[in-house]
């Protein structure tokens, strides 16, 4: 046992909600893309046992506030988060309600279509109340500004390119990827803007008995674009589904949304684009993210979701004269790298 987890197994001693009890080891949970670490812990009191999640956030890292702050405004939206217990904000640990080890991929990569389309509508009706009952605090939350957003898309040129390829872009590659990036950010900047979990995809959803789904690593949300965490649900970088069926799905959202007032039926073409050009933007960021963890973090697993960031950007781009440019890059420069070719169609 390191330094670290000794210290985590005295402040869970000072616990009040675990005074009297009989708690086990704490075992990994999980772990994700930053330096956050989850543990799992079965507390047994009066012949009844629960399990808990220690968040394990050190402070030079991590900052567990905006995870609190967001948890408890899901949670007064009627949403299913992870309830804060206990924290320690001084040495980096949290004190949370377990939503079980089901996660939407695991059960996904084995569902019927039936199974697949009720987990999706519950995912996306979750989504539309996030963004309805999210309006009167979105504001507080950082903004999803150009800064930003180039922020994200410098990730793929600075990671992906430069340091995974070693590629350096050309004189007239700088000013099409500039144009680019402008063009993306408008778009994005552009579309009525809302509360943003940010990684609302198949790893952050659990699949729970009530009020599914269950939703996770959310401590990052922002106020920014309407179509963001849809797109990254319907094009998630770890599951793929059949372009017919993507639609199905986006049509049922964007009517919801009518429903509610925030689009009128005649912008559904206008919805698709903005879509298409919100998943280009992620998937920028997301492939330069993948290449980072794997060499600034050393979690080269994150190299293998490369392939099918890359494949919705070209699919998509295809369909934008706007983003000719991009997708002509990555085919010269990107695709031709042996371990980002696309599968054979």
């Amino acid at each position: 046992m390191n330094e670290r987890f000794q210290t985590m197994l005295a402040w869970l001693e000072t616990l009040p909600q675990l005074a009297h009890c009989e708690c086990s080891t704490p075992v990994a949970a999980s772990s994700d893309a930053s330096f956050r670490r989850y543990f799992r812990i079965l507390v047994t009191s009066d012949n009844a046992s629960t399990s808990y999640i220690i968040m394990d956030a050190p402070v030079q890292f991590e900052d567990c506030r905006p995870f609190m702050a967001v948890s408890a405004q899901l949670s007064q939206m009627g949403l299913q988060v992870p309830q804060v217990l206990a924290h320690d904000l001084i040495q980096g640990f949290l004190l949370l309600t377990d939503l079980g080890d089901i996660t939407y991929l695991s059960v996904l990569k084995h569902a019927s279509e039936s199974q697949a389309d009720a987990l999706y509508q519950d995912a996306l009706q979750a989504l539309v109340q996030l963004q309805m009952r999210g309006g009167k605090v979105a504001g507080a939350l950082p903004t999803y500004d150009g800064a930003l957003l180039h922020r994200e898309m410098d990730l793929f040129g600075d990671w992906l390119l430069h340091t995974h390829l070693e590629y350096s872009m050309s004189g007239l590659e700088r000013t099409q990827w500039l144009a680019i990036k402008n063009f993306l950010e408008n778009a994005a900047r552009s579309q009525p803007q809302t509360y943003v979990h940010r990684d609302f995809h198949s790893r952050n959803l659990m699949v729970t008995e009530q009020n599914n789904p269950g939703i996770l690593d959310f401590q990052d949300a922002v106020h920014g674009a309407f179509t963001y965490d849809a797109v990254s649900l319907l094009r998630d970088c770890y599951i793929a589904w059949p372009a017919e069926q993507v639609v199905e799905w986006q049509r049922g959202y964007f009517l919801n949304l009518c429903a509610n007032n925030v689009f009128f039926k005649d912008e559904w073409a206008g919805f698709q684009k903005s879509m298409d050009l919100m998943g280009i933007q992620r998937h920028l960021k997301a492939a330069g993210i993948f290449a980072r963890l794997s060499h600034r973090d050393g979690k080269d697993g994150y190299l293998n979701d490369i392939p099918q960031t890359l494949d919705y950007i070209v699919k998509v781009g295809a369909q934008y004269s706007e983003m000719r440019d991009l997708v002509t890059l990555l085919e010269k420069r990107v695709l031709t790298h042996t371990p980002f070719q696309l599968p054979s169609e």
